[in-house]
């Protein structure tokens, strides 16, 4: 039946979410994003700029009120880029497995 080439093991949920991916130097700057498809284990989002497979990413998920049903939540995620391939109009198609995550306080969203 399989080849094992599919190594997913949550569902997927395909959604165009509000993403920041925060930055990993001082300088650097806040890139934003949005999501193709999500899990709890991991995400696929669109981005302008270059990641590196293997490196690590913190970012930021916003799920709106229609998710989450009682107004927007953000979730900070830590994980690891673990794809990264070409896509269309010059942006890059990126995995990222998530690692850990944490709901952020209302007043931290506002921030």
């Amino acid at each position: 039946m399989g080849d094992g080439s599919e190594r997913r093991v949550a569902r997927r949920f395909t959604m165009s979410l509000p993403l920041r991916v925060l930055p990993r130097e001082p300088r650097s700057s806040e890139l934003r994003a949005q999501t193709r498809d999500v899990s709890y284990q991991g995400l696929y989002f669109l981005a302008e700029e270059p990641f590196e497979v293997g490196s690590e990413i913190e970012f930021v998920i916003t799920l709106p009120q229609q998710v989450a049903q009682t107004g927007d939540v953000d979730i900070r995620c830590r994980g690891q880029i673990v794809r990264v391939e070409s896509a269309s109009n010059g942006r890059m198609g990126v995995a990222a497995k998530i690692e850990r995550y944490e709901f952020l306080p209302a007043t931290a969203s506002a921030a």
